[in-house]
């Protein structure tokens, strides 16, 4: 057990007084609900069926003595009206409905006057056992890092009782932290046993107005009987109750996005813009920033570009020169005497400055190669044989160095000797932990090329290394989201369920990486940003370049797993991930964004806020956006969302328009279309007949399947057609 504080130590000795009188209590599915008024603090004592026990601070204001005023109770929730010196208290219960062990507590403050917050308590405190002051035992799995969710999920171990999963609806805290200038980062934590959410301390001068109302809180919590006995039953203990709290969480309503218009500025910039390409030996190659011309090109900036510009061309039957362009330029990252392809180009690497440590001609980031080989292999598979013969003349080095490092990559090695330049991410912490899950993910690729099962063993081997990596797995958002993909895929070639749940592990540590609220404060009043993706465990920003290859990988997962039996919380999460991009992506681009919000200082290149190139960089509201740099290599946003979500119908002037992925669209030419949307029905998906012509649309019948009646649509200022419609619906749309 930690050390513990004075407030711990008093409100633990308040909480287990034999003379204690609770001013409201409820039975909800064997738990037991107690609310109790002590001194400066109103708290909630939840009960497991086991009499272990759990509390929850519902108002406080300090060395106060609070006052009951009453007691309103409606629809299964509870409000507690209490008059305290800092101002007049609103605390509302929402308790549990139906299956759901789903409880909500929110407290709102009528403040009495200015008010400064230099310190707040956390507001959680595990109990134990019911007649005993011993605190529980317990551990932490997960908490908030920087402005990911406010989420802490644990386990309760001693005396053994259950899980909580806790998640601050840090959304409703905008009013505090855009008047104190605070942030809602790092407020859901702590050290057990005093754990949970704290406001931010505000600032000199920076106080609450008076008689103004402010949320100081807004908790979902799920409680569970269960304490998982194996890494598999914790993943999936945690991903049913985030998606459990998730469905009951308020989310921001999105907005129809264009995607056809932003394309083509993002193509012609792309295209036209000097400072998006550099030139060596006659070839063209991207920079990797906007006017980087003093880093060499790498070979994963071409492919990240390359491929989403082939996903285009497939879907809209055309053809773009700038492919050509790039494609020429591969060859060249070929080194005859390692036998594979090499980060940086070869003729020009010996440029770099080497201030920082992977800049350096033969020192390899992990990653960086197995994720180009990953795409060489997308290229060959489509028939590409300039990209077939550099993935399969590479694919033995590849081994050679999985073999060196036993499946457990580090950081940077140097490329000829295999010598470890940097170990570990951050000390005790391992390697690029994920590269296991997109080694395996390239040795499948080379297995369904080749048909070689040695790539197939490889795979398998490589995958194994994820077991026991808990919540530490994660260490590049894509590289994870293509991990679960390629293990999902050895699942169904192979039939053993390790690798499903091993896929399933991947899922979670992404969602444990994500942003469950919207930052409405300062800059971040000017972009959405609700179920943002952060690229990196310890990012201080979301990244477009991993935001959208996860939402590719999302996609490509989504597909490999229907007609299987996967977790319906992982068909949910997915899906709504994927809707929320379709609204967020557009914000990277600096011409979405009002230029007093754009960073004057810039690490890689300039920024041009009027180039349809998307910034890498999106920060809290305080901060401003784009210093990192203008990403080119994250010029595929547009181009990997277009044909996801954009379905075409031969010789009509329209096309058909959802915010979820869809399954099994009819081909172009046949009447009625028929699709179905992925996700979970008890969430909706925008769906919209998108004009592309001038002049009058078809009339349209909607239906869902076996149904006869026409769903309603109503018309945008546009001229397009919109519906909502459940997720997991089967759609028929006809026209005349």
């Amino acid at each position: 057990m930690n050390a513990l504080s004075p407030w711990l130590l008093t409100v633990n000795a308040q909480l287990n007084s034999p003379d204690l009188t609770a001013i409201y209590e409820k039975d909800v599915a064997g738990y037991h609900f107690k609310v109790y008024l002590i001194g400066d603090s109103c708290w909630l004592v939840a009960s497991w069926p086991k009499r272990n026990r759990i509390a929850f601070r519902m108002a406080y204001s300090p060395n106060d003595k609070l006052q009951l005023k009453k007691i309103a109770e409606k629809d299964k929730k509870v409000t507690f009206h209490i008059s305290s010196l800092i101002g007049e208290y609103q605390s509302g219960l929402q308790l549990p409905v139906g299956n759901s062990l789903v409880f909500r507590l929110k407290a709102t403050l009528k403040t009495s006057a200015p008010l400064l917050f230099p310190f707040w308590p956390r507001d959680i405190i595990p109990l134990g056992a019911a007649g005993s002051d011993l605190l529980a035992e317990g551990d932490i799995r997960v908490s908030q890092v920087g402005n990911r969710s406010g989420l802490l999920y644990f386990n309760l171990s001693r005396p053994k009782a259950g899980s909580v999963l806790y998640l601050q609806n840090l959304t409703a805290l905008a009013d505090y932290n855009q008047q104190t200038e605070t942030s809602a980062g790092n407020t859901v934590g702590g050290e057990w046993p005093e754990i949970g959410f704290a406001l931010p301390p505000t600032l000199k001068n920076k106080a609450l107005e008076a008689n103004k109302i402010y949320t100081l809180g807004d908790a979902y919590i799920a409680l569970s009987e269960e304490v998982p006995v194996d890494e598999p039953a914790m993943v999936r203990q945690y991903l049913d109750l985030l998606a459990a709290i998730y469905l009951q969480l308020p989310k921001p309503a999105t907005t129809y996005k264009h995607w056809p218009d932003t394309l083509q500025k993002g193509l012609k910039d792309l295209t036209e813009s000097p400072g998006c390409w550099n030139q060596v030996d006659g070839n063209h190659y991207l920079n990797a920033y906007v006017c980087d011309y003093a880093t060499p090109p790498e070979i994963m900036v071409q492919l990240a570009v390359l491929l989403p510009l082939l996903d285009y061309v497939e879907w809209n039957d055309s053809q773009l020169a700038i492919m050509k362009k790039i494609k020429d330029g591969l060859p060249a990252f070929y080194d005859q005497k390692l036998r594979t392809i090499m980060r940086w180009h070869p003729k020009v690497a010996d440029t770099m400055d080497g201030e920082e440590e992977h800049k350096k001609p033969l020192v390899m980031d992990s990653w960086y190669l197995n994720h180009p080989l990953l795409n060489l292999s997308r290229l060959a598979l489509k028939g590409d044989e300039v990209a077939k013969k550099l993935f399969v003349d590479s694919l033995g080095y590849a081994i050679k160095v999985a073999h060196h490092f036993n499946y457990t990559w580090p950081v940077f090695y140097k490329m000829d000797t295999l010598e470890v330049i940097k170990a570990e991410t951050q000390p005790g912490k391992g390697g690029e932990k994920d590269v296991a899950g997109l080694y395996a993910h390239v040795m499948l690729q080379a297995w369904e090329l080749t048909s070689q099962k040695r790539y197939l063993a490889e795979a398998e081997k490589a995958a194994l290394k994820l077991r026991g990596l808990g919540f530490e797995l994660f260490y590049q958002a894509n590289n994870t989201a293509f991990s679960a993909g390629a293990l999902l895929r050895l699942y169904k070639v192979t039939k053993k369920v390790v690798y499903k749940e091993l896929s399933y592990l991947c899922l979670a540590n992404l969602f444990k990486n994500v942003q469950l609220w919207d930052c409405n404060y300062g800059y971040g009043r000017n972009f959405p940003s609700f179920f943002a993706l952060f690229p990196l465990n310890d990012a201080p920003y979301t990244a477009v370049y991993e935001e959208q290859e996860v939402f590719c990988a999302f996609h490509d997962y989504l597909k490999h797993a229907e007609g299987q039996d996967i977790l319906p919380a992982v068909r949910l999460l997915l899906a709504e991930y994927i809707r929320f991009v379709v609204e967020r992506a557009v914000y990277y681009y600096p011409p979405m964004l009002p230029k007093e919000m754009l960073s004057e200082e810039v690490k890689t290149g300039e920024v041009d806020a009027s180039l349809w190139i998307a910034l890498e960089d999106m920060h809290d509201g305080w901060e401003k956006s784009g210093e990192v740099g203008q990403e080119v290599y994250g010029a595929g946003n547009a181009f990997g969302i277009l044909p996801r979500h954009y379905m075409q119908v031969e010789d009509q002037s329209f096309m058909i328009y959802t915010d979820y992925p869809t399954y099994g669209f009819s081909p172009k030419k046949h009447r009625p279309a028929r699709f179905k949307l992925a996700g979970d029905g008890r969430l909706t998906s925008r769906v919209m007949l998108v004009k592309t012509k001038k002049g009058k649309m078809p009339e349209f019948s909607v239906t869902l399947q076996d149904s006869k009646e026409t769903i309603k649509g109503k018309k945008t200022k546009e001229g397009h057609l919109e519906f909502t419609v459940a997720g997991d619906s089967e759609i028929h749309i006809n026209w005349k």
